[in-house]
């Protein structure tokens, strides 16, 4: 049986003329070698690919990493600089106890004579007059440190210079009152009256102080440590 070969006529493509060279190198390229070199060629591609990936992820990861740890430092300081008032802080409260308990004793009056007396030496050495002064008393504070505020609502007259020296020596006292308001309501003659309001506290005597007034004969255990009223 014979094999009949195609002769593509003078007239036909060029494709068609050169096809059968070409299918014979086709062939011949096809072999299994070049196969092989062929899977090598595109298995080294992919492995370079994965390389490439594979080092963009580490970059990344290690971008991340150092944000985190950055991150990480500044919650720290954050941290640290809020617990800095904290420090001690069982220290801070005992000295600040002991420092309440000092103003207490030293600066705040026990009974409704001390401060009314305080006020009429002041007066006293200032030549000028208080006169219609109210106390008015409010608990405040209950316990041990039970405290009374005690609005004092008066009116000082004198010659101008004086009753202001009055009023300064008022604020600076060792007894502890507190000036809310001055108010002119006259003049006269070169004297000033003025509305005087302002506020103190009274505390609970220690027990020394307790012992000394009741063997004074001054109070009793179940008086009233203060009376509201009028001067």
């Amino acid at each position: 049986m014979s094999t009949a070969v195609m002769v593509p006529p003078p007239n036909s493509s060029s494709l068609l003329r050169h096809l059968p060279r070409l299918t014979s190198r086709a062939r011949k390229l096809l072999t299994v070698s070049n196969l092989h070199f062929a899977g090598i060629a595109a298995l080294l591609v992919i492995v370079l690919y994965l390389i490439a990936h594979l080092i963009f992820v580490m970059q990344s990861l290690s971008a991340n990493n150092a944000d985190a740890l950055a991150s990480q430092r500044t919650a720290l300081v954050a941290a640290d600089i809020a617990a800095k008032p904290l420090r001690g802080v069982d220290t801070k409260v005992t000295t600040s106890r002991v420092g309440a308990d000092q103003f207490y004793a030293e600066r705040l009056p026990f009974e409704y004579s001390q401060f009314v007396a305080e006020l009429g030496a002041l007066t006293k050495l200032h030549n000028v007059r208080l006169t219609r002064a109210q106390y008015l008393p409010k608990p405040v504070l209950s316990g041990d440190a039970a405290l009374t505020e005690v609005r004092i609502d008066a009116t000082i007259s004198g010659d101008y210079r004086p009753v202001l020296e009055f009023i300064n020596a008022v604020e600076r006292d060792h007894m502890f009152f507190l000036i809310n308001s001055v108010t002119l309501t006259g003049q006269q003659s070169g004297q000033v009256n003025l509305r005087l309001r302002m506020t103190t506290y009274l505390r609970n005597p220690s027990v020394d102080e307790s012992m000394k007034e009741l063997s004074a004969g001054k109070v009793s255990p179940d008086e009233p440590r203060m009376p509201g009223g009028t001067e």
